[in-house]
């Protein structure tokens, strides 16, 4: 388990905050059923690690109703960009908590069809009035049953009336781009009842968290700020000895490194499958390592128990250059900002060199364990989305094809040929439903080739495409290689019939590299 620190650190921290600028801002209410001491310190601390000022509001104790039925209310005055509003178990169940079986099974069901609907009501109200995106978290299922071992045999009792709560909830708010379910269930699983719900802290002032692990429930909540501000990380760079798997290549050769079922070469083949399961969800992953070529990339390619193969990489620097050029080689070639890069090796050194040329770069402290490389990876919040659309899901095998176009671009005698073998389309698409999500998230996540950056989410281009004052679209791109996805967005304002203005346009930076601007594709209209 990552060790956090203790909450008195981020309380003092919290009161150093004052006066520094940042390079985003976020404003974030709480609203939660009892008491929440040093939340907003935590989550104003670790917003600012992460160069975000955080600007918080917390709603009165157990005033959620009040604050969210109430049109004048402070939360609403204050006018949050993210909220959270956090309701525990025994407050949504009341005296059902302690006597479940008070009442039949039937009327059990009927008490959760009502809550269901009351939280409904309460969320909509509150994404009526404001923009701000509303994160409900669930209801934690205690351990303690009156019925006790027999809990499982009975119909509908109280640990089957809680999971269907958060069921229901889930399925509620699926498809809302402004409401989202935190899985408070599964923090305090993570941790353990015992530790997260301390009984003399609670029946001193009705505390649901320990004040120790505050901190931790904070890291989780800091997911949704890196989505919401589009700061999510989006591409790894991994070192291969020791890191990837045990050992040395040059020195143990390819069949003395540590990699397979066993231990220790378990560990490795576990940060794998981790690492394998991000890129099957967009992120972008990529070698640096110091290493001779052949002998590298032989484990890669026919290594037996090596899960990440040749494909899965968009970049591969195997050589003796400092890792640092190969770094800066590596963001040209993939054409992203060094910011949006994370740096796994297991050398201390390697790491410190990377962190003082390249600060820009998140480099990873690995533990000297690499049992738990996997658990340090699954701990980064440094990976959080919103939504993820149909480009993440197939980005790894867009770079795989950017590849072949730069094989193409090298073997090609002049840029003309170049373009001509490319046969490049390009679709020009309205908004609809289906390509909504990857217009909202090119505005908040586009910068370089971003004419306005203007940042709009997923309701506020829903909105715009509704209104006949504008013209909302995007831009498909295909070649010989394969289809590279949404890479270019433009919304129009129609002032009048005869003046129209440019809201935003902007182009992906992964369509088709450095060059994209420079070319004449074919272009169709749908």
């Amino acid at each position: 388990m990552t060790i956090e620190q203790k909450l008195s650190y981020y309380i003092n921290k919290a009161s150093e905050l004052t006066g520094r600028t940042f390079g985003k801002k976020i404003r974030i209410g709480i609203l939660c059923s009892f008491t929440i001491n040093g939340l907003e310190e935590a989550m104003r601390v670790k917003s600012a690690e992460k160069n975000i000022d955080c600007i918080t509001y917390v709603g009165g104790y157990n005033q959620y109703n009040q604050e969210i039925l109430n049109h004048e209310s402070n939360v609403y005055k204050f006018s949050p960009d993210l909220t959270f509003l956090i309701v525990d178990t025994r407050n949504i169940l009341g005296n059902l908590f302690h006597f479940p079986y008070s009442i039949s099974a039937s009327e059990r069901r009927s008490f959760v069809e009502k809550k269901v609907k009351e939280i409904q009501n309460l969320a909509n109200a509150f994404t009526s009035k404001t923009k701000s995106k509303l994160v409900i978290a669930n209801f934690p299922l205690p351990t303690y049953s009156p019925h006790g071992i027999f809990e499982t045999k009975t119909e509908y009792g109280l640990h089957k009336m809680i999971e269907d709560l958060n069921s229901r909830l889930i399925d509620s708010f699926a498809n809302s781009d402004s409401i989202y379910i935190y899985d408070f269930n599964g923090f305090v699983s993570q941790y353990g009842e015992d530790n997260i719900f301390d009984y003399k802290q609670f029946l001193f002032g009705d505390m649901k968290i320990s004040l120790d692990y505050i901190p931790y429930l904070a890291n989780d909540l800091i997911g949704y700020v890196v989505g919401h501000l589009g700061l999510s990380k989006k591409c790894i760079i991994l070192d291969l000895d020791n890191t990837l798997w045990g050992g040395i290549v040059g020195e143990d050769g390819f069949n003395g490194i540590r990699l397979g079922p066993e231990p220790p070469g378990n560990s490795y083949l576990e940060f794998q499958r981790v690492l394998l399961s991000l890129y099957q969800r967009g992120i972008i992953l990529a070698i640096n390592s110091k290493n001779n070529y052949d002998e590298a990339l032989k484990v890669i390619k026919e290594h037996p128990y090596m899960v990440l193969r040749e494909e899965h990489f968009a970049s591969i620097r195997i050589n003796w250059n400092d890792k640092v050029s190969n770094m800066k080689e590596i963001a040209n070639g993939l054409n992203i900002g060094a910011d949006s890069m994370v740096f796994f090796d297991d050398d201390p050194v390697n790491r410190e060199y990377m962190r003082i040329n390249m600060p820009q770069i998140l480099t990873v402290d690995l533990p000297q364990d690499p049992s738990q490389y996997a658990q340090t990876i699954k701990k980064m919040n440094e990976f959080s989305v919103l939504s993820i659309t149909d480009e993440d899901a197939q980005r790894g095998k867009m770079y795989l094809e950017q590849r072949k176009r730069s094989d193409l671009e090298q073997s090609a005698p002049d840029l003309e040929s170049f373009l001509k073998n490319l046969d490049l389309k390009v679709l020009i698409k309205n908004a609809n439903e289906f390509t909504i999500p990857r217009i909202s998230q090119l505005t908040l996540k586009t910068n370089q080739f971003n004419l306005t950056t203007k940042r709009y989410q997923e309701s506020d281009i829903k909105k715009l495409s509704e209104d006949d004052r504008y013209v909302v679209g995007c831009a498909q791109v295909t070649d010989k290689f394969g289809d590279n996805g949404i890479t270019g967005v433009f919304i129009v304002r129609k002032e009048n019939p005869k003046e129209w203005f440019i809201d935003t346009f902007l182009l992906s930076s992964q369509s088709h590299g450095k060059r994209s601007g420079k070319r004449n594709p074919r272009i169709h209209h749908k």
